[in-house]
């Protein structure tokens, strides 16, 4: 699916978590359960108003996915490498950012 702008793509995203559309892969929820990220906390983090996307990668040889930010009802802070194939959305890693390694959880910081 390639979506015009990011946030048309964020508005689908938030369209297929609430209409329970997407799944998880077996590396996102290897992660999942590594950083003790639950179901409701993924749904509202990419849900909720607070949840951007902070790196696309229209290019991708292997399909279109992008990296959301999103912060839980609780002020937890998730980012998920997502695709949307066939009106799913697919969440292909989940975890909670290392702020040793990101810029206010938007930027990369570089590596020295």
């Amino acid at each position: 699916m390639i979506l015009n702008s990011q946030e048309a793509l964020i508005k689908k995203v938030k369209e297929l978590i609430r209409e329970k559309s997407y799944r998880l892969t077996l590396h996102a929820e290897i992660e999942r359960d590594a950083d003790q990220i639950s179901m409701i906390e993924l749904e509202e983090g990419l849900q909720y108003n607070h949840s951007e996307i902070i790196e696309d990668y229209p290019e991708d040889p292997r399909g279109h996915s992008f990296l959301i930010l999103g912060v839980t009802k609780k002020e937890q802070v998730i980012h998920a490498l997502c695709s949307i194939h066939e009106e799913t959305l697919i969440v292909i890693t989940l975890y909670r950012p290392d702020p040793d390694l990101w810029i206010d959880w938007k930027k990369r910081r570089d590596k020295q």
